[in-house]
C-alpha cells in the first residue's frame, strides 16, 4: 500500500505541507503507521497546478526521503492545489512511468490500494479503454489503468458517475474470472478546481483516508503558513499529519469527499455496473 496527500487552498510552498510538519508525507514514506507497508520507497511523484491549465508533474524512482531534487522543488514551487504520492509497489515494476500522479490534460490521479489478481483479466480491462485515451498509458500499473477507465466512462464530464462505473466494471469483470473481491482503493482526483477523495473496497476494508474539516487543522500543522494558507484550505491524507492527529476526520468506508472552493462535502460511494 502507498501513501498520498492532496491540498487545496491558498497558494503555499509545497514544503510547508510536505516536509515541515511532524509525521509529514516524506516521514511516512520511510516509516508509516501501516502494518502492511511501513516503508514506501519504490518511488514518488508530485503533481501541482499553477498558472497554466495543465498541471506540472515530477516523478522519480528514488525514495522520497533521499531525493534532494524533490526537496529543492518543494522549497521553490508554490501552488494552490497539489498532490504528492509515495509508492510501495505490489506487482508493477519500479519505473518512472509507474509512479503517481498520472496526468491527462488538466486531470491528476493518485491511488492507494490494488486490483487483486488483475493478471487474470487485465487484457479485458485494457480493451475497454477508449482509443483517444489509450495512447496516454505509459506504464504497467493497475492504478494507471483505473484512471484511463475512469476517463473512458466520462471523468472529464461527470467524475462521480465515471469513478462509480469504473469500479463497477472492474468488479464485474473480475467476477467473470472467479475473483469475487478484487478492488481496494483510496483515490485522489482533481481537474485543478475541485478535489475528490474516494475510499472503497470490495470487502469493505479499504485503506485509511482522512480530511481536514477546518483550516485551523492546517494552521496547526504549520503556524508560519497561516497568512498564506487562507480560510478555504483543506487537505486529504492517507495518514494523519502533524501533532494534532485527532483533528483529522476519517472518511468512512465506501465514502467520498469533495473539496470545492473551501467547501467540503462527504457522500456515500457505490460502484455502478
Amino acid at each position: 500500500m502507498c501513501r498520498w496527500l492532496a491540498y487545496s487552498g491558498g497558494p503555499i510552498r509545497l514544503q510547508n505541507l510536505l516536509f515541515e510538519p511532524k509525521d509529514n508525507l516524506i516521514d511516512q514514506s520511510l516509516s508509516s503507521r501501516s502494518a502492511e507497508t511501513p516503508t514506501n520507497g519504490d518511488g514518488f511523484g508530485l503533481g501541482w497546478y499553477g498558472r497554466w491549465k495543465q498541471p506540472g508533474l515530477f516523478r522519480s524512482i528514488r525514495p522520497a526521503w533521499n531525493d534532494n531534487n524533490f526537496r529543492d522543488l518543494a522549497a521553490h514551487i508554490e501552488s494552490h492545489l497539489f498532490m504528492a504520492h509515495v509508492r510501495a509497489t505490489s506487482l508493477a515494476t519500479v519505473q518512472e512511468t509507474n509512479c503517481h500522479p498520472f496526468r491527462y490534460k488538466n486531470w491528476l490521479f493518485v491511488h492507494n490500494g490494488e486490483v487483486f489478481e488483475i493478471e487474470k483479466f487485465r487484457k479485458e480491462l485494457l480493451m475497454r479503454v477508449e482509443p483517444v485515451y489509450f495512447g496516454n498509458i505509459m506504464g504497467t500499473t493497475d492504478s494507471e489503468l483505473m484512471f484511463h477507465l475512469a476517463l473512458t466512462f466520462g471523468l472529464e464530464k461527470d467524475p462521480l458517475s465515471a469513478v462509480a462505473k469504473m469500479a463497477g466494471f472492474i468488479e464485474k469483470t473480475a467476477r467473470k474470472y472467479g475473483v469475487s473481491e478484487t478492488l481496494w482503493m483510496t483515490l485522489g482526483i482533481s481537474d485543478g478546481k475541485t478535489l475528490y477523495g474516494y475510499r472503497y473496497a470490495s470487502d469493505g476494508a479499504a485503506p485509511t483516508l482522512y480530511y481536514s474539516p477546518d483550516p485551523e487543522e492546517l494552521f496547526k500543522l504549520n503556524p508560519d503558513a497561516r497568512e498564506i494558507i487562507g480560510k478555504k484550505a483543506r487537505a486529504i491524507v492517507s495518514e494523519p499529519v502533524g501533532i494534532h492527529k485527532e483533528a483529522w476526520k476519517e472518511i468512512p468506508q465506501s465514502g467520498l469527499v469533495i473539496v470545492r472552493d473551501g467547501e467540503v462535502t462527504v457522500e456515500k460511494f457505490k460502484p455502478v455496473e
